[in-house]
């Protein structure tokens, strides 16, 4: 039985996918409301499957997998919805909307009951704070690849959940619209108490802008803490075989530095 902590606490989940094991009993300490959480490892350590896993898409055995002392293991993912925002990392297919009309798909998706000025207001607000407001009656279909991805980020967050899972939101974006989506997402985690639970490549990214990191490598994790110390050199060589350090700039930013690759 899980116990019934605020924030998302997920334990012993395990994963198979044809005849890969993907995860393998994998569980963290509770993650507490108002922070984000950085999921890093190297390609196929299984960080996209466990945020799948967690929003009901992939099917998996676990211990528990909870929001709030809301046990989700037995909803499925449109139920999940209701309580977590999910962003995969692959777009959708072409879509032949306006992207005021992929808000609004997303802001009555489930038969959500909105006025129509409250609706405005939600997607005003929403395109204002990512920038897509001089984009509200473009096709998405003609957008960059940053543009859409700030579009499916903008649908995630139109009904406040209580957490987000997010898979690369950063993949597609220039360094201006990475930094902003990052500084926004911690204003959203602390004004509205989520957990925000964020797949990242890049470290420094991480380093700077959560508040705690989950280190995966095959299947499980290495390491889970606040970032400078989840990113210790020990854990950066396991997960990554790189030489690493986190090193501080005069403002105090950290940076992680790499100063010699190891072996396979």
């Amino acid at each position: 039985m899980c116990p019934q902590p605020s924030g998302l606490l997920f334990t012993g989940i395990n994963c198979r996918l044809g005849v890969r094991q993907v995860l393998r009993d994998v569980g963290v300490e509770t993650v507490q409301n108002g922070r984000v959480v950085a999921v890093v490892g190297p390609n196929g350590a299984g960080k996209s499957t466990l945020l799948r896993c967690i929003a009901g898409f992939v099917e998996c055995a676990a211990e528990c997998i909870q929001i709030d002392g809301v046990d989700l293991r037995p909803l499925k993912a449109a139920r999940r919805s209701n309580v977590l925002r999910y962003l995969p990392q692959a777009a959708p297919e072409a879509l032949n909307l306006s992207v005021r009309e992929c808000l609004q798909v997303a802001l009555y998706a489930g038969g959500a009951r909105i006025s129509g000025t409250e609706a405005q207001e939600r997607m005003s607000h929403v395109a204002a704070s990512l920038g897509l407001t001089a984009l509200m009656e473009q096709n998405v279909d003609e957008l960059s690849g940053g543009q859409k991805q700030l579009v499916w980020l903008a649908q995630a967050l139109l009904h406040p959940p209580r957490a987000l899972l997010l898979d690369e939101p950063l993949a597609a974006l220039d360094p201006n619209h990475q930094h902003h989506v990052m500084r926004l997402l911690r204003s959203l985690a602390v004004e509205r108490e989520l957990v925000v639970l964020v797949v990242l490549h890049d470290l420094n990214m991480a380093v700077r802008y959560a508040d705690e990191v989950l280190v995966m490598r095959d299947g499980h994790i290495l390491a889970q803490g606040p970032t400078t110390q989840a990113l210790s050199p020990e854990t950066l060589a396991k997960a990554f075989h790189v030489q690493a350090r986190v090193e501080y700039c005069r403002h105090g930013t950290p940076i992680i530095i790499i100063d010699d690759l190891l072996n396979f």
